[in-house]
């Protein structure tokens, strides 16, 4: 099978959406498929290129000419490599795809990673829409992209390509208890509710330390911070290409999102083996197996996540069995499951292409 997959980048910077692609085409090649990747670049060329995946660049950023140059650019790419499937996971590669589709032979498919985006209802363009959990496929749903094109496949990080195996990462050095959250400092993460709910856990637990693990995003975060006397105790780590050295080392980890189609994040706490308090919104719960493997609290309740806290902290029993619980389950959570979904994805839709031969 020939495949490409086109994103705006491959660039290393804790983006869920080309660590998925990544991980999906460097596995596909592993399989002995031919696979090409079209994005602008970045750090993960080396990796993709050590996996025998082919990578051409072409600048997609949403500037009239450059779009342009962008869809005669990839024109000339299908018209030499002849795609079987075409595998979009961002909007401009799933439009430029459908424009281009009417020359080509190949059958479109649209990852649909951030449907909180208004922009994510163009990812319905594809021949078959994949959601990242069944929360995303309702509401692709009601955006009106019809069922019948719908599958829903789950993210998976472990035995990912990108990443260093547990056990040769070096833990990072954290002040205990230490609570870690992963992802960019942003409203978005509900990064000002945790600043908040810490504030109210550091009354009962003076000595807890909180670690923002991500692109510090949100001056106005570090701002609430200082306001709250807190600097001391919260700690802005910045973008770690190693996630993994601060969630291994930690006591609790936490995950407040308002908005999460699935996180990918959650499924390296579960791995790691640590205690997690994340919200029960949109993919969150789906990520932990509807809440065995993991405490579930409301989204923007910043009172709920600290009594939480303050008694998973306090309770050295309760840590160590959800702990366990974390860890049950997690097989469906593997890249190479999340990548042999998706073959079946391409293989129906090619399937489905297949037109019976004159008599």
């Amino acid at each position: 099978m020939k495949i490409t997959h086109i994103l705006n980048e491959v660039r290393e910077i804790g983006n869920g959406i080309v660590n998925v692609a990544v991980d999906l085409a460097c596995l596909q090649a592993a399989l002995g498929h031919e696979v090409l990747v079209i994005s602008s670049g970045g750090e993960y060329e080396t990796l993709l290129a050590a996996h025998g995946v082919k990578h051409i660049a072409v600048n997609q950023s949403r500037r009239a000419g450059n779009i342009i140059r962008a869809i005669w650019a990839i024109e000339r790419i299908f018209q030499e490599f002849r795609p079987n499937i075409v595998h979009a996971h961002m909007m401009t590669g799933a439009v430029i795809s459908t424009l281009l589709k009417c020359r080509h032979s190949y059958m479109l498919v649209t990852t649909v990673h951030n449907e909180y985006q208004r922009s994510a209802v163009l990812m319905g363009l594809g021949d078959r829409v994949v959601a990242v959990s069944e929360a995303v496929g309702h509401a692709m749903r009601r955006r009106g992209i019809p069922g019948n094109r719908i599958r829903v496949v789950r993210n998976g990080t472990i035995g990912s390509p990108r990443r260093t195996p547990l056990p040769e990462v070096s833990p990072a050095e954290l002040r205990r208890p230490a609570i870690v959250t992963v992802g960019a400092v942003s409203p978005r993460k509900g990064s000002d509710i945790l600043i908040e709910a810490f504030s109210m856990t550091c009354e009962a637990l003076p000595d807890a330390h909180l670690y923002f693990v991500g692109n510090r995003d949100w001056p106005e975060v570090e701002e609430l911070v200082k306001q709250k006397n807190l600097e001391e105790r919260v700690h802005f780590v910045g973008f770690e290409p190693q996630p993994q050295r601060y969630i291994m080392n930690s006591d609790v980890f936490v995950l407040p999102s308002l908005r999460e189609p699935f996180g990918l994040v959650l499924i390296e706490a579960r791995e790691v083996g640590i205690p997690i308090i994340a919200s029960d919104v949109e993919g969150i719960p789906e990520a932990l197996s509807g809440g065995k493997a993991g405490i579930l609290i409301p989204p923007g309740a910043p009172v709920a996540l600290s009594i939480e806290l303050k008694r998973l902290l306090a309770n050295n029993r309760s840590r160590k069995e959800w702990s366990r619980a974390t860890q049950e389950g997690l097989e469906e959570f593997t890249a190479e499951q999340m990548n042999l979904r998706y073959m079946e994805v391409y293989e129906e839709v090619l399937s489905y292409n297949e037109k019976p031969s004159a008599d």
